[in-house]
């Protein structure tokens, strides 16, 4: 261990929570290396549809505040959406209340409203607009500004924290703290979605399909993702031949030219999920400091930059 690499932070994780803590850091003025078992663009977050919503996500009370901060992040990126990967766009809550979203949400989102019946045929719930994120530029656009803000990312696996040679260490590392902590109470939800060309929608929907199932649909740059699935405890990220054939129906189910739009890909992602999200100051056997900010379960991408400055406030302590 160099003592020229013993200063500043290691950020383990190169998810989009692992990111965003690292350009917090960075943009604060701290040496910050990020340390990413896979490379950005093959990670759990690159799979994500990605609107911005608190979903599956404990304890609400502080999503919602961590979700609420974030939400002024993504509105200043979406003024550039060809380079943050950000645009605000309308669309769907299906089957939800006004009364769950107005007491938190409602004067951070002026356009909030009942959906009309041409909006969503047969069905109620709220007309929205949203962050829509589009990770496979988002999560470039982060490495990006971590390293013009001085920050360094490298490739590698890591078997235990400890290995991590800065004073302060920052676990990030989503589904991987089962092992690494070791965190038992981490376990995946697996989603799986389904990439097809864009038939010509242009607003997003999230509801659930005739069977009661979960269905949504998010137009991005090129192409339409489809989703989705919430397993609990399933870790397989194969696609099921099944499961996607069962979401491009209940897709088609809300706008039928959904059913003939070509496939393009097949997407799974295993989301971090734990019983309340673990955002906590405590040390290393050696006595570094261990600052951890995982457990976000579907809404990593809601709450990152929320988590990300709480968490940064803790490595500073």
């Amino acid at each position: 261990m160099g003592s020229e690499t013993d200063d500043g932070v290691v950020v383990v994780g190169g998810g989009v929570t692992g990111l965003t803590m690292a350009v917090v850091l960075a943009e604060r003025g701290v040496r910050v290396r990020l340390w990413t078992r896979d490379p950005v663009g093959a990670t759990t977050s690159a799979v994500a549809g990605a609107l911005w919503w608190p979903y599956r996500i404990d304890p609400p009370e502080a999503a919602r505040t961590w979700a609420l901060e974030s939400l002024g992040v993504y509105e200043e990126m979406a003024l550039r959406p060809e380079a943050t990967g950000v645009r605000m766009a309308e669309g769907v809550l299906g089957e939800t209340p006004m009364d769950e979203v107005g007491g938190w949400a409602a004067a951070r989102l002026p356009g909030l409203r009942p959906v009309t019946e041409a909006e969503y045929p047969g069905g109620w719930g709220l007309w929205a607009r949203l962050p829509l994120i589009d990770m496979p530029a988002h999560l470039p656009y982060l490495r990006d500004r971590l390293t013009a803000a001085g920050g360094t990312v490298e490739t590698r696996a890591v078997a235990d924290l400890a290995e991590a040679d800065a004073p302060v260490v920052v676990n990030c590392t989503g589904l991987a703290a089962r092992e690494l902590v070791p965190d038992p109470s981490v376990r995946p939800v697996r989603g799986q979605l389904v990439v097809v060309e864009n038939p010509g929608i242009r607003t997003w929907m999230v509801t659930e399909g005739s069977d009661g199932a979960m269905a949504y649909f998010f137009p991005q740059p090129g192409r339409l993702l489809l989703g989705g699935t919430a397993e609990e405890d399933v870790w397989s990220d194969r696609p099921d031949p099944a499961a996607a054939e069962a979401i491009v129906r209940r897709c088609a189910a809300l706008r039928p030219e959904i059913a003939g739009a070509r496939v393009l890909e097949h997407r799974v992602g295993l989301r971090p999920a734990r019983d309340a999200v673990r955002l906590e100051r405590t040390r290393l056997p050696d006595g570094r400091v261990l600052v951890h900010n995982y457990g976000h379960g579907g809404a990593g991408v809601t709450v990152a930059w929320g988590c990300a400055r709480e968490a940064a406030g803790l490595a500073a302590e």
